[in-house]
């Protein structure tokens, strides 16, 4: 069988989300657990949080049925919303809570004929431009939405742009549009995503959105006190599957983009981007066989790449390879590809997940 494969601990999973709780400022936490849990296993990472966590946030519609069917009973917020009127149907039979991010959405919830009230998170776009009502509708549409009687409850949202640059001004810019937008409404308020839960404690929340934070992952470039107290959830790791011993002056891999510029020893690793591993990590991304930190060489293949074993002896054919997990940071790996960590978990395929913890 091959080795690949994905370690998923859901105690480091529990672990992220009460420092979540604990940074929240006495506010109610969401396990945000769209795209398959960040490609850590939605329904196995709910399972796991279920007794504690506040709820849930999801992408859509599919996503939220997976959980129910797996008896998940908690709270469960749609993030894009409805994308069909007749979803409304389904959001009442299974007790979603649902985003309104548009006035068509707002409109569809007016026309519906629906057998008991939902509860609606109403976004603004403070400022990121994405989705929201913008400002001069915000009032307008909250009161709409009380009027129609079809709501039992409202949560005011936004989503900051640049939370993640803790120095920069956008962040406060957009607490201030949210400010005037709200001005007048009796209701909770969340705003607080990863980086503002772990970096933001000043920023007004009832309900705080922990993303990528819960699966270990720093959403910062730099290091971050609270982001340092994290733990890794997934340990993405492989096998040797050959071993060879090179002099100075060969290439290694597609394209000759590492030349031996010694005798080298180099390991083959069964692992590549088929399996989700970045392509564009290039020779000096680091890696952990055998226990010791070495790098990758070359372009990562479809289905291997290759690493380097000159200064580990004890390294052989069979020996494990750490490719991101406790040792090996996938914000560290993520960087060396140019790309976000969330990306890189968003990516894994093919590999069997195995989870311990509950």
């Amino acid at each position: 069988m091959r080795p690949a494969r994905a370690l998923i601990d859901l105690d480091a999973l529990r672990h992220n989300y009460r420092l979540a709780r604990e940074l929240a400022n006495g506010a109610k936490a969401l396990a945000v657990i769209k795209a398959d849990a960040y490609g850590h296993g939605a329904v196995r990472c709910a399972l796991a949080l279920e007794a504690e966590a506040d709820g849930f946030a999801v992408a859509c519609i599919e996503e939220a049925l997976e959980l129910r069917a797996a008896g998940i009973k908690a709270p469960v917020l749609l993030l894009e919303g409805i994308f069909e009127a007749d979803e409304l149907q389904l959001i009442v039979e299974h007790d979603f809570w649902c985003v309104v991010h548009s006035l068509w959405q707002l409109e569809a919830i007016e026309q519906a004929q629906l057998t008991k009230p939902i509860v609606v998170w109403l976004k603004l776009d403070s400022g990121m431009h994405r989705v929201g009502l913008h400002p001069k509708d915000y009032a307008s549409g909250y009161q709409r939405l009380l009027a129609s009687g079809k709501v039992a409850r409202i949560v005011l949202m936004s989503h900051f742009a640049r939370a993640d640059e803790l120095d920069c001004p956008s962040s406060g810019d957009q607490v201030a549009v949210f400010e005037a937008a709200r001005a007048g409404m009796a209701a909770e308020v969340s705003l607080r995503n990863s980086p503002a839960v772990l970096g933001l404690p000043q920023v007004p929340s009832d309900w705080v959105r922990p993303g990528i934070m819960l699966y270990g992952a720093t959403p910062f470039e730099e290091p971050q006190a609270e982001a340092a107290r994290l733990q890794p959830v997934m340990t993405l790791e492989s096998k040797v599957i050959c071993v060879r011993e090179l002099p100075a002056g060969e290439p290694i891999g597609y394209g000759a983009k590492f030349i031996t510029d010694k005798p080298m020893r180099i390991g083959v690793v069964a692992l590549g981007y088929a399996d989700g591993y970045p392509r564009h990590a290039g020779t000096g991304t680091p890696v952990l066989v055998a226990g010791k930190r070495t790098r990758l060489l070359g372009r990562v293949s479809m289905d291997m790449l290759c690493i380097d074993l000159t200064d580990v002896p004890e390294a052989d054919l069979g020996s494990t390879v750490e490719l991101w997990g406790r040792n090996i940071l996938a914000s560290d790996v993520a960087a060396c590809a140019q790309t976000i960590p969330y990306q890189i978990f968003c990516n894994l395929r093919r590999v069997p997940l195995v989870y311990s913890g509950g």
